[in-house]
């Protein structure tokens, strides 16, 4: 049963939740948390599934944001400061289970921190197309910096693609790129295990001792020095490398001597923070990932999901979720409730 709005001059009460926060090097905790109940033009929501950004959090659980970045790094709603203690996340399915009567019941998508209930505007929240499951739908900020990345690469009918870096957005990148008529992709990355998954999403795979030459466009997700040079190699005569690696505060060393400034190459920088060039002017953030949720109506896209985790188990199981070289697939968090629509 969910909550009606309240009658003029009542006040509901706030109500007592739990929250991921990291609170310093390599440790997480759950904290509770008050959550305000809401108010006109205010939704509460309870969490269905969420997902772990594995690149971004790795670097907030090992405090590795750069000093500098910390404004620009702030996630939406985050609690707390860099580096620690912070109340950080962006990936969170819920349900609204009061507030705004036109989406009581509703599965939506929001950018909230990992907690088991929230209140937000109703325009933080966007609701979950009815053919995309809510497990699924934690892709979202995922395929939001997929598609952006790939408005930016802008590739082609035909076009010999390479995608360096089988994670999640790699993943997704290499995806949207495979349904081009006449498209050849090939995901490059260090780890076998990844092959099957890069196949059942429309692309070939290779190891970097294999990885092709004179690719039209080469993205880079692998936030490695080593897979920086192997999109250098990978790019043909004036073609583009989109860089989608977040380093966090590492210096990254790369190959701009050997053909770099003979081959023309341009290493182009890909950020989701703002809508790329090419469709700003026409395009909001919230169209975006309104748009990142249609493109979620893939069954092929749960080849990325990896068995998920109990949101109370989470701060023991982070260490392991977090490993560089763990599981290529998204991290799903379950809150424990019913997930359907």
């Amino acid at each position: 049963m969910y909550h009606e709005l309240p009658k003029r001059g009542t006040r509901l009460k706030e109500q007592s939740t739990e929250a991921l926060w990291y609170v310093a090097a390599g440790r997480a905790e759950l904290r509770p948390e008050s959550v305000p109940a809401p108010a006109a033009g205010e939704v509460e929501v309870r969490s269905l599934f969420g997902a772990v950004s594995r690149g971004t959090e790795r670097l907030v659980f090992e405090g590795r944001v750069p000093a500098s970045q910390y404004q620009r790094m702030r996630a939406p709603h985050m609690g707390g400061a860099f580096p620690f203690p912070a109340k950080y996340g962006y990936a969170t399915v819920g349900r609204v289970a009061g507030g705004s009567g036109e989406l009581a019941g509703r599965v939506v998508f929001a950018l909230h921190p990992h907690q088991r209930v929230f209140t937000l505007p109703v325009s933080a929240v966007v609701p979950v197309p009815r053919d995309v499951p809510p497990a699924r739908a934690v892709l979202a900020a995922n395929m939001e910096t997929a598609l952006n990345a790939v408005w930016d690469g802008a590739p082609g009918p035909a076009d010999r693609i390479a995608v360096v870096g089988g994670g999640v957005v790699g993943l997704l990148v290499a995806r949207l790129c495979s349904r081009l008529p006449g498209a050849e992709v090939t995901v490059i990355d260090v780890a076998p295990s990844r092959r099957e998954i890069a196949q059942t999403l429309g692309a070939a795979f290779a190891p970097p001792s294999d990885a092709p030459h004179d690719c039209d466009l080469v993205f880079h997700a692998s936030a490695s020095a080593s897979g920086l040079a192997t999109a250098l190699a990978s790019a043909g005569q004036e073609a583009a490398i989109v860089e989608m690696s977040w380093y966090g505060a590492d210096e990254v060393t790369a190959p701009l001597g050997e053909a770099f400034h003979s081959r023309r190459l341009r290493l182009l920088a890909s950020q989701v923070g703002e809508v790329a060039p090419s469709h700003r002017p026409r395009w909001e953030r919230s169209r975006r990932l309104a748009a990142a949720l249609d493109l979620l109506a893939d069954p092929a896209l749960d080849a990325l999901l990896a068995p998920a985790v109990l949101f109370a188990d989470l701060p023991q199981r982070l260490p392991e979720i977090l490993r560089a070289q763990g599981d290529a697939r998204c991290p799903v968090i379950d809150y424990g409730s019913s997930g359907t629509h």
